[in-house]
Parts: C-alpha cells; structure tokens; sequence
C-alpha cells in the first residue's frame, strides 16, 4: 500500500510544493503576477450538503483574490439518484459562483449509476447527459462569470471528451483529465438491470484511457512551448498503480520528470486532505488530494511564477452562519 504524508502537512498554515531552483524564473507567457483559486471536492454529498452548499459559494465568492473554482468530481454521492432534475440542479447551483467554474466528472455522477439507489442507469447513457449538462457549451466553463477553455473536443479522435480541459494563468498550465473512481470504470455494473456489459465498459474505458494519455501529453506539451513555471493536472481519481490506472499513472510520472520544473496533481475521491510530496518517485510530482464529503472546507490555492515551488495552499473553513 502507497506511503501518504498527512499529520505533519494538516498542521502547515501554506504547504509549498519542492521544486528545482529554475523554477522560480516567470513564464514568458505570463505577467510574473501569482493567481489564486478555490479547490473543492466530492460535494455536494447528499441533499443537507446540498442545501448547505450556497454558504460553500458565498464563503468561495468573499474571499479575496479568488479568480476561479476548481472541482475535483463527485458531485453527488454514490447512493443518491443520477436523474436529470438532480444535474440540472447542481448545475444551477455551480453557475451561482461569481468566478468561472471549471469540473472535472467523479464516478458517482454516471459510472456508479447503475447502482439500484442510484436509479439502474446505463452509465455510458449517463455519461453522455454529465456532458450535456455540465458542459453545455464545449470550450466555456460555467459560473456568473464563464471563461474560455481549450477542450480536447477539437480534436477528431477525441471529440467526445469536451470535459478535458486546460488554459493558462500567470503562465501556469491547468488542465483536466477525466479519470474516476471505481477503478476507472473497470468495476463491473452489477447493479445494472440484465447485469453488467463487459463488452461496452471496456470499450468505454480503453477510449477514455487513450483520450486521458493524449491530453496528459497535450497539457506538457503546451507547458514546454510556453515554458510554463508550472502544471497542475486534476482529475477525480488518484492514479494507482491498479489496472484501471496503471498507464495514466506511468504518463504522468514520466513526463512529469522530464518536464523538471513544478507539477501538481489534484484529486478527491477517498474524501480526506492530504499530501504527497515525490509522487511516484517524481521529487517534482506533488499529489495533493482535497477535502470531501463536506460543504464546510475547501483549500485556497495559489499558483507564484515568482515562488521556487509555485504552488500554496491553506485549508479554509465556511463560517457558521
């Protein structure tokens, strides 16, 4: 089992990712300035968390300095229905922050939807309605006040997959990648009525694996042509070393050491804050997994061009009302 660095990054006021020296030198394409974000997770889980959620916006809106929200998938718990009205819902509810609202898709929102509590859905038929309502527009986040993306729907061989993302801030690449919980779809639909379809999951899951590597490549490439001081990668499932992740996993070490300078990996999924300095035997591969199953914390994170480490973070709590 993996070795997780927890007690001692909890009690830090900022964590800084380690990182070469070079690093500290600003991207040409940016303006040297840092950008500061919110970081959420696996929320909101259940209808109290739901209807605590406009306290989570409207803690996220008054904080100073925030020019966008990052969420890292599971929007919804694995028990609760996966029906178009609960979508639409949440989609209102996310297009409530002021700033631009950027998603990356979690398991509970369509591949666990062929769970019986969740409502026996197809999860591929799921997934297509996660697209269309969360991203109803390919290339533009959502949020009071939307901002343009680059998405890997321009890409012919990847049309389908405008939930993958990325842009830049302060010359730091952001991107994200589409990989999940219950080992990444690899998980049989038991619960699904006539059984599971092995046939149809896996076909699912080599496209989606080979759109993931691509844009993984994609996300550095552009990094290394602008010489981005940094990356951050999200997605809603830690890479294990587990089938369902295997490849992701080695992509991401690999090009991650090649690149030299700064990588963040964020994710949630196993609900608990915590930090991973040397992901995968990388020293500039941080792993830094986000609060969950909570509308009560998030992470303020900041990405310096300026910084040796580029990136920050501080827990945050909603306060009582």
């Amino acid at each position: 089992m993996r070795t997780t660095l927890i007690a001692a990054a909890l009690a830090a006021v900022s964590l800084a990712v380690t990182a070469p020296a070079a690093a500290a030198t600003p991207s040409p394409a940016g303006d040297g300035r840092a950008v500061t974000f919110a970081l959420i997770g696996d929320t909101p889980y259940g209808d109290a968390q739901q209807a605590a959620f406009p306290s989570l916006v409207a803690a996220i809106d008054a904080e100073p300095g925030v020019r966008f929200v990052l969420h890292a998938g599971d929007v919804k718990n694995g028990s609760s229905t996966c029906d178009d009205a609960r979508f639409a819902a949440l989609a209102e509810l996310f297009g409530t922050f002021d700033d631009p609202f950027v998603l990356t898709p979690g398991d509970n929102e369509w591949t666990d939807c062929h769970r019986t509590a969740a409502g026996g859905y197809l999860p591929t038929e799921r997934l297509d309605a996660v697209r269309r309502v969360f991203y109803p527009v390919a290339g533009r986040t959502l949020g009071a006040h939307p901002m343009g993306v680059r998405t890997q729907a321009r890409d012919p061989r990847h049309r389908d997959y405008r939930e993958n993302v990325l842009f830049t801030r302060s010359g730091v690449l952001f991107a994200t990648v589409h990989v999940v919980g219950s080992e990444n779809d690899l998980e049989p639909w038991s619960q699904l009525p006539g059984g599971d379809r092995p046939a149809e999951r896996r076909a699912e899951f080599e496209a989606r694996e080979s759109a993931a590597l691509d844009w993984i490549d994609a996300a550095f490439d552009t990094a290394e042509r602008a010489q981005a001081p940094g990356v951050l990668l999200m997605m809603q499932a830690e890479p294990t070393a587990t089938p369902g992740y295997a490849r992701i996993r080695a992509e991401l070490a690999e090009r991650a050491r090649a690149y030299g300078k700064p990588v963040l990996l964020v994710h949630g999924d196993e609900h608990r804050y915590e930090v991973e300095p040397g992901y995968a035997g990388v020293p500039n591969l941080t792993r830094l997994e986000t609060f969950g199953a909570t509308a009560s914390e998030w992470l303020r994170v900041t990405a310096d061009p300026a910084s040796p480490g580029v990136f920050s973070w501080e827990p945050r709590t909603v306060p009582a009302s």
